[in-house]
């Protein structure tokens, strides 16, 4: 049998959710049993399910046990002390109650705060606003909470979004692809897409950077692979940004000799600009670029050992397109091999070097070329007391390349001419003999215009 009780005192003490109301009845094990499943939901509600439902089941749970006191209050017998029940009631329900609603609206409060925060950008702000949130709002609006931590995860990550993009502005596309990969986290939370291109902007908006190298390499990698139409919002700055960085870092390459790198560079303009006013500029690049190579490759080529030697360039010529190129002449030439008759070129024949060289020639072996006379000098083995001599042309075999394009121009023998039977004969024997013997053939003895009428025909044709 219940205890008598005012229906009203019971029904506010119900209100609770401490299941007073039934305390009053004399219902102690009721009492109890509602207490634990009270803290069951509000535990689960809490710390697992945060959602609106779940908050609708505690909030119909609430208006059970509410209910369920009044119906009970209302078979009971009537108190004569009704007011002072109501008035405990009251003391009961009206905290729990008033605390209930204080916390909830100082949630929606903060949360406010958070939103318009967040809305123009401030995520430092959103979080100093959501880290006035403690256990109290979540037992009364777990909900919000949940929205509020996913504000708050969103934040985070925006802001070391942020922080790598900025590390990103040294050129080290390690830090885009990690804040790139940060920002898709963000994609994640519902409602971030504006957030997620105010940083892109703020991050564009940097660029471009002092380093064109560094700018480049940027614009390179915003340049590639499809992400969306968020995390593409980045990739607009590229046609603006990239022409000027690609040329100022081409630029800064040619100047650093990294001529392939820089020729890359240029290139790119060229081909992924082709409409774009330093395009014409780009071109040049390319080509200086290309001829630092081939110049660098053909000194490397033209290297010898010791002097006289043929150098590496004569079996495995290479272009210097920006040579002039091989024709009427004279052609200016570098002169390899034979250093003791092609020496004796004129100054308007030699080049300094490869820059202003027309054709190297690679001279052979010397050898004998044709007789151009025979004369009788004394020797001691001859029964006439004298020997024929045959006087030869100095005979070479060259080859003629063109600088500019490596090709062989020609691969021919040189004769050289020159004086011949002098009236003494100076030769030397490599064999210690009483008498002596002159050779039976000897070179003719060349001057200048002789070696100069060889060779005119492949210098100065």
């Amino acid at each position: 049998m219940d205890k008598p009780a005012d229906p009203l005192a019971v029904t506010l003490a119900n209100a609770s959710l401490l299941g007073a109301g039934y305390l009053m009845l004399g219902r102690r094990r009721l009492a109890v049993l509602t207490g634990l499943v009270t803290i069951a939901l509000v535990a689960v509600l809490a710390l697992a399910v945060r959602t609106v439902w779940f908050e609708i089941v505690v909030l119909a749970w609430w208006a059970a046990m509410t209910g369920h006191g009044w119906y009970l209050a209302r078979r009971a017998d009537r108190p004569p002390n009704a007011a002072r029940q109501r008035l405990i009631g009251l003391a009961v329900a009206l905290p729990v109650l008033l605390a209930a609603g204080l916390l909830r609206f100082d949630a929606a409060r903060i949360e406010g705060d958070a939103t318009e925060a967040h809305g123009r950008g401030d995520c430092p702000g959103t979080l100093a606003a959501l880290d006035g949130l403690w256990a109290g709002h979540t037992l009364a609006d777990a909900p919000l909470t949940v929205r509020a931590a996913e504000t708050t995860r969103a934040c985070r990550l925006l802001l070391a979004a942020e922080a790598q993009l900025g590390k990103a502005l040294g050129g080290d596309p390690a830090n885009l692809e990690r804040a790139f990969a940060t920002l898709v986290e963000v994609r994640g939370i519902p409602g971030q897409d504006q957030r997620i291109r105010e940083v892109l902007d703020r991050f564009t908006a940097r660029l471009p950077v002092p380093d064109p190298c560094d700018t480049a390499a940027i614009t390179d990698w915003l340049r590639q692979g499809v992400r969306g139409p968020v995390l593409d919002h980045a990739a607009a700055v590229v046609p603006r940004v990239a022409p000027a960085a690609l040329a100022g870092c081409a630029d800064r390459l040619m100047a650093a000799n990294d001529w392939p790198r820089a020729r890359d560079r240029y290139q790119q303009i060229v081909d992924q600009y082709p409409g774009h006013e330093l395009t014409a500029r780009a071109g040049d690049g390319v080509t200086r670029a290309t001829q630092a190579i081939e110049l660098a490759n053909v000194r490397n080529l033209l290297e010898v050992s010791y002097p006289g030697a043929e150098p590496e360039y004569c079996d495995h010529p290479a272009p210097y397109s920006a040579a002039a190129p091989y024709g009427d002449g004279p052609n200016r030439a570098l002169v390899f091999g034979d250093d003791e008759h092609l020496s004796r070129f004129p100054a308007e024949w030699r080049a300094g070097g490869p820059t202003d060289a027309v054709a190297v020639i690679c001279a052979g072996t010397t050898d004998y070329g044709a007789q151009v006379r025979s004369c009788p000098y004394e020797s001691g083995l001859s029964p006439y007391g004298y020997q024929d001599v045959s006087f030869r042309k100095i005979a070479i075999p060259v080859r003629v390349y063109e600088v500019k394009t490596g090709r062989l121009v020609t691969d021919t023998r040189v004769e050289i001419g020159g004086a011949s039977c002098p009236p003494v004969l100076h030769y030397r024997t490599y064999i210690d003999l009483a008498v002596d013997i002159p050779p039976s053939q000897v070179y003719v003895t060349p001057s200048d215009a002789d070696v100069r009428a060889a060779f005119q025909p492949l210098v100065d044709p």
